[in-house]
């Protein structure tokens, strides 16, 4: 896979420029994007940044954060606070992002997403209101591990991390969640599959990969 080097706020022009012609395959009104990567990869940045070029391109958008849809800590941690399998599989409430942001986004949705569910640090409920996406409004969901899940995502961008910076990158505390990642890029292949690669070993010098226009 060939890289181009380019600077995070192109990137965010660039990406929002293809997002202003993305049509849904299933016909919704409104596309629903993936920026997909390790928590040190810093996706929701790189969300936030192509919200922004959005908007003064005069298209709505809504950025959500995957970790406002963890399961309590109840749940999450029932086999412990290091627990691979749970992490991998049971960490993210995937019922819960269908039900409050896929479902209303299908062709006969209205459009009312919830964007956020669960404080993870609090563990509780965030209360947080309902917030209505205009038809053509571009849905921003950002996380690790999102392109396992099949949700129904009209593109998908992942920003790629070398094992050795991902290891660099990650707290000491976090690290026991690295072979997550591995297991992610052996059972996935996130980089292979997505339609647009970003590689971050070097967070001041992002490169990338636009895939097919």
């Amino acid at each position: 896979m060939r890289f181009e080097a380019i600077t995070w706020d192109r990137l965010g022009d660039l990406l929002a420029d293809r997002l202003l012609d993305l049509k849904p395959a299933d016909g919704s009104p409104w596309p629903r994007v993936a920026i997909d990567g390790a928590p040190a990869a810093h996706p929701g940045d790189l969300a936030d940044r192509v919200a922004e070029a959005l908007r003064v391109r005069g298209r709505a958008s809504r950025v959500v954060d995957a970790h406002g849809f963890l399961r309590p800590a109840s749940v999450r941690l029932e086999y412990g606070h290091q627990d691979l399998d749970a992490y991998y599989d049971g960490w993210l409430d995937t019922g819960a992002l269908w039900r409050e942001v896929f479902n209303p986004l299908e062709p006969d949705g209205d459009g009312r997403v919830l964007p956020d569910l669960w404080d993870p640090v609090a563990d509780r409920a965030t209360r947080s209101a309902y917030v209505h996406l205009p038809p053509g409004g571009v849905l921003l969901l950002h996380g690790p591990l999102l392109m396992r899940h099949w949700f129904p995502f009209d593109l998908t961008v992942h920003v790629l991390m070398s094992p050795p910076a991902l290891r660099r990158r990650t707290p000491d505390a976090d690290r026991w969640t690295l072979p997550a990642f591995e297991r992610y890029e052996r059972e996935t292949d996130p980089a292979g599959t997505a339609d647009v690669v970003i590689r971050a070993d070097d967070p001041r010098h992002p490169a990338w990969n636009r895939g097919a226009a």
